[in-house]
């Protein structure tokens, strides 16, 4: 049976939510997609590289200008709305999901760009904490959101402000993109609650259609591979992560970090395999480990670019495979029910490549599978996990998209 995808408008219920709080239609809306990890566990904080998809669910920014030098922000995910003069940005404990926009503000006004008051609503259909790019999203939506109000364009040195009268503000350019995604991590570089933290924002912001994002965190520079063929990437979610999945995550950062400096390197990034196999002996086992993970998944990222360039989606698709098993092996950040939703994956033709994704320590799974064949995975997928566990995932069939973009 043909499966329904459910009707979605994030954009009409954005539109809804301003409406209902400030009295009035939004003179502006801005849509950043969600992210999702295909290769490159744990990029940020190891320098390294890493191959996400913008997917087709999204959080969404409507908003209007004011004239009195405030900022009122509102959001259908908690009941408590922020009233703050332009001056006023720091954190508020009341309200904690307002951090990161008044991050971006702080850093965009630190750049150069002048901006007045404003209404905003917020909406998303990104659930946060499970490493679908939130907080990138967020970052992403804020920064536009500014961009339309109060019109400027970034430049390598500052901002140029740019007065268009009744004009529409042209969409940023990919260099523009990539300076504004920079200025996003810079903001939210305390964001560690999710595998890719500030690193979420580049798929964001500067995905096209149909492609796989490669983005290298070292560097702080974006390339687009085409997703060649009729492909669709499946997302399965066990909706359980560890209570203590923050804790894990940190530890994992911990013994990197530690490794990189008995090595003598910044980061994990700089280190060769035959480099870490010689220095085996000055390592922990849990060091040694978690930086063999690290250094095979940036050598599995860059034969990832290679197989994609060439169209070889069933190498790829082996690459997932194999990162999986490395983190499992190694990270050892897997979980019974994440092994059962790769093992069912493995068994079903019609998939060329299964791993977990994000932070680990349960959530979901990426699973790369032929289009026409998407419907029958995800009812097989479900139907097997229900078999064997006695309860139910939520399977997502994802299309690539483009960054976000004013509606």
């Amino acid at each position: 049976m043909k499966r329904r995808l459910a009707s979605r408008d994030p954009a009409g219920a954005t539109r809804t939510v301003f409406k209902h709080a400030f009295g009035h239609t939004p003179t502006h809306l801005i849509k950043a997609p969600a992210r999702l990890e295909l290769l490159g566990s744990h990029a940020e904080w190891n320098d390294g590289l890493s191959l996400a998809v913008a997917i087709d669910r999204h959080l969404c920014i409507a908003s209007a200008p004011r004239l009195d030098g405030r900022i009122e922000l509102v959001t259908s995910a908690y009941p408590q709305r922020e009233k703050f003069w332009l001056s006023e940005l720091a954190a508020n404990s009341d309200a904690p999901w307002t951090w990161l926009v008044k991050a971006i503000l702080r850093t965009l006004r630190e750049r150069g760009v002048h901006f007045g008051g404003f209404n905003a609503a917020v909406h998303s259909e990104i659930p946060p904490g499970v490493g679908l790019g939130s907080s990138g999203a967020l970052l992403a939506a804020a920064a536009l959101t500014v961009r339309q109000l109060y019109p400027h364009k970034l430049t390598e040195t500052g901002a140029v402000v740019r007065r268009l009268g009744g004009e529409k503000m042209a969409a940023p350019t990919s260099s523009e993109r990539q300076r504004m995604a920079k200025l996003c991590r810079q903001a939210g570089g305390g964001v560690a609650s999710e595998t890719g933290g500030a690193l979420d924002v580049w798929p964001s912001l500067c995905a096209e259609e149909f492609s796989a994002l490669l983005v290298d965190a070292q560097h702080g520079t974006v390339e687009a591979l085409p997703l060649f063929g009729e492909m669709a990437v499946v997302l399965c979610d066990t909706e359980r992560l560890s209570p203590v999945v923050e804790a894990k995550a940190a530890a994992l950062r911990y013994h990197c970090a530690h490794a990189a400096r008995v090595l003598g390197v910044k980061s994990l990034r700089a280190v060769e395999p035959q480099q870490l196999k010689s220095a085996r002996d000055r390592l922990t086992a849990r060091q040694h480990a978690c930086a063999y993970h690290v250094v095979g998944e940036n050598q599995r990222v860059v034969a990832a670019e290679r197989a994609l360039r060439c169209g070889d989606l069933e190498q790829f698709g082996q690459y997932l495979f194999q990162s999986h098993v490395s983190a499992r092996e190694h990270f050892q950040n897997s979980t019974p029910e994440i092994e059962l939703l790769v093992d069912l994956a493995r068994a079903q033709p019609a998939c060329l490549g299964a791993r977990m994704s994000g932070v680990g320590f349960g959530g979901h799974t990426v699973n790369l599978v032929s289009w026409t064949e998407a419907d029958d995975f995800c009812e097989r997928m479900e139907a097997g996990f229900a078999k064997a566990i006695g309860r139910k995932i939520k399977t997502m069939r994802c299309r690539a998209v483009e960054g976000a973009r004013a509606v």
